[in-house]
């Protein structure tokens, strides 16, 4: 489908957005002195192949002695509030001593050219066509032609949006680009960052951002009339209405969603994992194990690049983090759950800071594991020589039982009881995936979606539509290292349903040294996956009512200790709403297009028994 021209929604629509908002890790810093009392700053309009001319802000430090790299960083976000980065995210870096650089990317803020939502890469062989590639690679270009007192040597950074820039400027990389660290980037928007996950919609924030991204060339953010956006959700009613009571079309990327609900040729150009086909330079990825909106991505583009790292260039950082948690404030918490040290100065100032010092200043030693995970439970940084450590870890069962018990035991071990639980999944009356009021994303009086992937389990735990199976207080500690997987035998009434699963840790009830957290229920592990898409995610199918299938799927990879008396609990659903959109539970080929007489409650059942053993599968540490 061609894109539309990008066109302002209705004014009345929208209200603006003074922040960078979707947490580019400059965003929300603390304020420190102005940074012109240590930066020469200058802006330039640097001009690409095509004559397109792209807004940039560069930072030369004062009283600069010789020779010195550069930190490039290319956002749609606006680069006029970039100074905040040096309050924390840059604080280590800046000691260092480099030049930095922001650029607002092409059709964004003071950039010349059109803004296209995640831009593909062009194709192999291709020298004409245009992409965020090309882009960096002219910019670099201009850049270490022009800026004076450069040592030739350019590193780039970013988070999110930024971090899928930095990623795709290193497809085809100018020679000056010596090493990078895309962080929490994308890497494939149907099958598991921001719009879907496992062809299930991301409503809420699909809505929210496409809005607020393609409403102009700065970022404005919707304006709801109600404060808890879980009732305009549900009063929406079906996804149609979208375009019929709000967009009217004007919104490219939504305009996308409706016509390519399936993973179609649209979503595999955007990926830019078919293009990972070698290590061209040195990589440090960045993620969050609480990451809200992009933790597939990161471990998805370390695990593609892997397989071709000949060099051992290739490095994967994961912390106990949100999104961009590394890049702001100290990192000794998230939400309610405490971390013991300073997680994110430690990253900024023992990781991130020698990786580029190493690389484009030949400073320090090459003291770089493959992988170092925080394990939050035991608030230890580990250190592996592969990732995910499967030399050092043996699959364990977690086993559906009845009474709502859960088992830990040896992988292969069948369930012992015939029979199954069962739920009525409703879509008029679905599950809130965070506690209400559920303010919109970015809303500026202060929202939780940063922190609703630690939020306390237990406002849903007593819901009729919620199963859950918990173990025994464990008798040791329980620790993973790895890919977490669900294995889902289930039968549903209707033609189509969504399982969530959950895996959680349950803290004991009598907890005095934190009573905060006293019964608490975290969730470690979480993945919806779309039933219609059993079989195949380009050919969706209706499921066959009453029979009882398997549904196997990812929960992503974790490090994780289970501590001593703690329980270990998996929640199974069917609605997650508004972050996921509603199934119909009647199949329809485009639920974007599905009218309301489709929403219909249906019966759910997960069986527990040897022919049909549910359980997840968790990689337990050996001798921990």
């Amino acid at each position: 489908m061609a894109r539309m021209k990008r066109t302002a929604a209705p004014a009345f629509l929208f209200v603006s957005v003074s922040l960078l908002v979707l947490s580019t890790a400059d965003a929300r810093l603390e304020q420190q002195p102005n940074p012109a009392d240590r930066f020469e700053v200058s802006d330039v309009m640097v001009p690409m192949r095509d004559g397109k001319r792209l807004h940039t802000k560069i930072f030369t430090p004062r009283g600069q002695t010789g020779p010195l790299p550069i930190i490039f960083k290319r956002t749609p976000y606006g680069i006029e509030g970039s100074a905040n980065a040096f309050s924390a995210y840059y604080k280590a870096l800046a000691e260092e001593g480099y030049i930095f650089v922001h650029q607002d990317i092409r059709g964004k803020f003071g950039s010349e050219g059109d803004f296209v939502m995640q831009r593909p890469a062009r194709q192999p062989g291709d020298t004409k066509s245009l992409d965020e590639g090309t882009d960096t690679y002219d910019t670099i270009d201009w850049l270490i032609k022009n800026v004076r007192n450069n040592n030739g040597r350019v590193g780039m950074l970013g988070v999110s949006y930024d971090g899928w820039t930095t990623i795709m400027g290193a497809i085809e990389p100018h020679p000056a680009l010596k090493a990078i660290s895309p962080q929490a980037s994308p890497a494939d928007m149907w099958m598991g960052d921001d719009f879907h996950h496992n062809g299930a919609f991301r409503l809420s924030y699909g809505f929210e951002y496409a809005a607020m991204m393609e409403s102009g060339k700065d970022v404005q953010q919707f304006s709801f009339d109600r404060y808890d956006t879980f009732d305009w959700y549900l009063n929406l009613g079906p996804l149609k209405n979208v375009n019929e009571k709000y967009l009217h079309e004007k919104i490219p990327t939504w305009n996308d969603y409706v016509a390519h609900p399936d993973y179609d040729e649209f979503w595999k150009r955007q990926t830019m994992i078919p293009h990972l086909t070698s290590v061209k330079v040195p990589t440090l990825n960045v993620a969050g194990w609480w990451d809200q909106e992009d933790f597939y991505g990161p471990v998805r583009i370390y695990d593609e690049l892997e397989k071709h790292d000949t060099q051992g260039i290739n490095y994967l950082v994961v912390g106990p983090w949100n999104h961009g948690g590394w890049g702001r404030s100290i990192g000794d918490s998230l939400g309610a759950i405490p971390f013991g040290s300073n997680t994110a100065e430690y990253f900024r100032e023992k990781i991130q800071a020698p990786f580029f010092a190493y690389y484009l200043k030949d400073k320090g030693k090459r003291d770089f594991p493959q992988a170092i995970t925080f394990e939050a439970g035991a608030n230890e940084w580990r250190r592996w020589d592969q990732w995910p450590p499967t030399r050092q870890t043996e699959t364990r069962a977690l086993m559906f039982g009845a009474r709502e018990q859960l088992t830990l035991g040896e992988q292969g071990s069948g369930a012992r009881d015939q029979g199954f639980d069962e739920y009525v999944s409703d879509p008029a009356h679905p599950v809130p995936y965070r506690q209400r009021p559920i303010q919109p994303t970015y809303f500026p009086g202060g929202s939780k979606w940063s922190t609703w992937l630690v939020e306390d389990q237990r406002f849903v735990d007593d819901r009729a539509d919620v199963l859950s199976w918990e173990t025994p207080p464990l008798t040791a500690d329980v620790t993973i290292a790895g890919e977490v997987v669900a294995h889902l035998f289930a039968s549903t009434t209707g033609t189509d349903a969504d399982w969530i699963v959950k895996l959680i840790d349950v803290y004991p009830e009598n907890n005095p040294s934190n009573w905060t957290l006293a019964g608490y229920q975290l969730m470690v592990s979480n993945e919806v996956f779309r039933g219609r898409y059993r079989t195949s995610f380009e050919k969706p199918a209706p499921i066959e009512p009453n029979k009882v299938l398997e549904y196997t799927w990812s929960l992503h990879t974790q490090n994780y200790t289970f501590k001593k008396d703690h329980r270990i609990m998996v929640q199974v659903q069917s609605t997650w709403f508004p972050i996921i959109d509603r199934n119909p539970q009647t199949f329809v080929p485009n639920i974007f297009q599905a009218a309301e007489s489709a929403f219909k409650a249906a019966t759910h059942r997960v069986y527990r028994t040897p022919q049909y053993p549910s359980r997840v599968d968790v990689p337990v540490v050996r001798g921990r």
